[in-house]
């Protein structure tokens, strides 16, 4: 039988030769927003990995938005042009599809990098701002509080994803992916535990899950048929009280009925106070409900590092792909070794044919060897 990570998959009409993601990973390498050599050299050897999709790192939708000051943003013609000059490079060498994830921080922004601790930047502070969210509440004790958005301000957050959207059109990404994950803003709307607003964007669930809707909906409609937009998620807060699968579920449902291609499931994020039981797959089980109820495309993530336990997600219908980062990291060929441990194939570039290990002799797809 052939393996199951390997079949392909399609998300509306763009068909991946696998169903290995390249889980988009913060560089916090940009400078004002710009894609640097950095993301050429970091994207490029992804690129080469023989995963089915690459998607970029969350890319900030205004200055704002960022997660620091080093995010990566697409929102001027700055960051256009920048992140066009990497596209390139790596199209000239990579047949690999490339979605992007894009992002607002909401009260996560004006952030340190993770190597300098990751601590608030006070708004005063020259590669500081004030940080905006639904509700002015702090994500850690001693913070300066967010301001609470607004219509007006809810109105330029919904045109900002939009905004972003339509220049990732222009510069070719085959796919969107909305980040309504990890304690960002849209995953901050849909968290009680963050949304204390009294208006039709807050209390129910249903107003709690209106302003993430409206931004999917905003960034589907410019979006061309065909191409592919999804979600990801935090399937549960890990805090009594807080967003949860049942929820979750829920949320899926209304993204499917809105033409959402996928759902890419994750978890946590949202508060200092999350008690994860982190170990092999830990995440799985969530993506596996929400795929089972739901019958939305289903991305699985989270500490999933061998081919087999890939294959055995997949193939007892957890999910319908899985998503890889720190894994892909540590070894930016594991897709390559994956396949020779299953027996599948896998494209490598052509100057990499003769690296083909004698005993995987069709391990390399399309491959011609000749030399004088």
């Amino acid at each position: 039988m052939s393996a199951r990570l390997f079949e392909p998959l399609r998300l509306d009409a763009l068909e991946l030769e696998n169903r290995i993601l390249v889980a988009p990973m913060c560089q916090y390498s940009a400078r004002a927003g710009e894609a640097t050599d950095w993301h050429m050299m970091h994207l490029g050897q992804l690129a080469q990995s023989g995963a089915g999709l690459l998607t970029l790192e969350a890319t900030a939708i205004a200055p704002e938005a960022r997660i620091s000051p080093a995010d990566l943003g697409l929102y001027d013609a700055g960051t256009e042009r920048a992140l066009a000059r990497v596209l390139q490079a790596i199209r000239d060498y990579a047949p690999i599809p490339i979605a992007i994830q894009i992002n607002h921080a909401g009260r996560k922004a004006s952030s340190r990098v993770p190597w300098e601790g990751g601590a608030q930047i006070p708004p005063e502070a020259p590669d500081g701002w004030r940080t905006e969210a639904p509700s002015a509440l702090t994500h850690a004790e001693g913070e300066v509080p967010p301001h609470a958005l607004d219509a007006e301000g809810l109105r330029r957050v919904r045109d900002g994803f939009v905004a972003t959207a339509r220049r990732a059109m222009r510069l070719g990404i085959e796919g969107v992916e909305i980040h309504g994950a990890h304690g960002y803003l849209l995953h901050q709307f849909l968290s009680p535990l963050s949304n204390r607003r009294e208006d039709q964007y807050g209390g129910s669930l249903e107003n709690r899950m209106r302003f993430p809707l409206e931004v999917f909906d905003a960034v589907r409609a410019v979006v061309p048929a065909g191409r592919p937009v999804w979600m990801r998620v935090s399937a549960t807060d890990w805090v009594e009280d807080g967003w949860s699968l049942d929820e979750t579920v829920e949320l899926a449902r209304a993204l499917k009925a809105r033409g959402a291609a996928a759902i890419h499931v994750s978890t946590g994020g949202l508060s200092i106070a999350q008690k994860i039981p982190l170990g092999p797959g830990y995440q799985v089980p969530f993506a596996e409900r929400i795929k089972a109820e739901t019958g939305l495309t289903t991305i699985a993530v989270g500490l999933i590092t061998e081919p087999a336990q890939a294959e055995a997600i997949l193939a007892e219908g957890r999910a319908d792909a899985v998503s890889l980062a720190r894994a892909l990291l540590y070894n930016p060929r594991w897709p390559w070794h994956a396949a020779a441990e299953l027996g599948a194939q896998v494209r490598a570039p052509q100057q990499y044919w003769r690296s083909q290990p004698r005993q995987y002799k069709d391990l390399f797809a399309d491959t011609a060897h000749g030399q004088r």
